[in-house]
């Protein structure tokens, strides 16, 4: 078994691992990379969709599969994911292509193209292609995301995708009942870095929360549509929370999916009563109606790049009564960074203090530092390691400590490296 790494190589973006099972070849993820603004979106090394027995896509992030479509200009190959990854890249990607107008070497039809090859496939359903069989885990980090078991000639590779071991409200913890393995891709995100035990982001949150609403202002959650908007609301109704909750923008479009999917949830009913406990705001006419009294108000975009937040900002940014919880990452270049560091926002082309009182939340979908390492404790065999999806300081520092606690032979490959077993 040889695996090729295209893409994630010391970064984070266009994932992307062409998996040869003597001849049989696989296609685990092909994301997309945005550049900062202005400058271009990056791929993954180019692969001929004709020499692909299978795509693989482990869940809906751009990074993971924004660059599928890109495969189906003029091919046809099975694509497999579970069927909420495949609702969700849909609408993500059909998102992506709308904002960025001509950016990507394909759009719509391809996409479409791309739906018409997806093969739904459900957690351990083992699929044979060629003499390689593989088959999805839970990975605890989106609404559908999948961990990848590929064996072939009684080599086992494991590819992690995004986990985020320990699940959270709205998922299941991820499944290691993998049994040995030869070969271990996983994701180094949070590596240098130990989060916050959920509970006290939840608590701190619910404690900001109500004390806007005890002075009769409104709060701002900025928040990814896919998966945080939502467990948001259910920590919320999880604590009683007595105030109207407004729900905006894409958020709405996942809710729905996530409705048809309830099985892939940890708890159906509070999610189900949490959405169905909010107010839905659909119209740019209801969104000043919804805020006339103390309320929290749930919308993307979760960096404050573009969508619904830009409106949000404006109305409650220069009220001191209000506040704004960051609950999402923020990157480097991004709004919401820019109002972290410096308490400013951008608006009508000037730069202004904002007198909201703005707090940030560790609420990441990523395994951190200790999570890591417990799933690394936990797996079985002497396998080979590669640490990916992560800046470079932490792929390699990660791969170092990997090899010194356990004796596992690491790697913190480059683009285009391979690795045989």
């Amino acid at each position: 078994m040889n695996v090729k790494v295209l893409g994630a190589a010391n970064e984070v973006g266009r994932s992307g691992f062409l998996v040869d099972c003597n001849g049989t070849k696989l296609l685990l993820d092909y994301g997309v990379m945005f550049g900062r603004r202005g400058s271009p979106p990056q791929y993954p090394l180019h692969v001929k969709p004709k020499d692909l027995d299978a795509i693989i896509i482990t869940h809906a992030h751009l990074d993971h599969s924004g660059n599928v479509p890109s495969l189906f200009v003029s091919g046809n190959t099975d694509v497999y994911a579970t069927p909420p990854t495949f609702d969700l890249s849909k609408l993500l990607i059909n998102d992506m292509l709308k904002i960025e107008k001509n950016a990507h070497p394909f759009d719509l039809p391809e996409l479409n193209n791309m739906m018409k090859n997806a093969k739904e496939i459900g957690f351990k359903q083992k699929v044979t292609k060629g003499n390689a069989t593989f088959e999805f885990r839970e990975s605890g980090h989106v609404i559908g995301g999948s961990t990848v078991l590929v064996e072939s000639e009684k080599k086992r590779l494991f590819y992690t995708g995004d986990i985020k071991t320990n699940g959270s409200r709205m998922l299941r913890e991820m499944d290691l009942d993998i049994g040995e393995i030869d070969l271990l891709i996983t994701e180094s995100t949070y590596a240098k870095t130990e989060q916050k035990p959920r509970i006290e982001s939840e608590t701190e949150l619910i404690e900001f929360a109500n004390e806007v609403m005890d002075r009769k202002g409104i709060l701002f959650i900025p928040s990814f549509s896919v998966e945080r908007s939502q467990e948001i609301a259910c920590i919320l109704r999880s604590a009683n929370f007595k105030h109207k909750i407004i729900m905006d923008g894409m958020a709405l479009k996942v809710n729905e999916i996530m409705f048809k999917h309830p099985e892939y949830l940890r708890d159906p009913k509070v999610f189900s009563e949490a959405i169905k406990s909010a107010t839905a705001v659909r119209e740019h006419s209801e969104r000043k109606r919804a805020m006339g009294e103390p309320c929290v108000v749930i919308s993307p975009a979760g960096m404050l790049v573009g969508g619904n937040a830009v409106y949000y900002l404006q109305q409650l940014s220069f009220d001191s009564k209000n506040g704004i919880a960051l609950v999402s990452y923020q990157g480097e270049g991004t709004p919401g960074k820019k109002l972290l560091d410096t308490g400013m926002v951008s608006t009508r082309g000037k730069d202004l203090k904002v007198q909201a009182e703005v707090k940030q939340f560790q609420f990441s979908g990523h395994a951190d530092r200790k999570e890591l390492f417990d799933m690394i404790k936990q797996i079985k065999g002497n396998p080979k390691v590669c640490t990916v999806h992560g800046d470079a300081e932490s792929c390699e520092m990660f791969a170092k400590e990997i090899h010194e606690q356990f004796g596992l032979e690491t790697f913190s490959p480059a683009v285009n490296d391979e690795i045989t077993i």
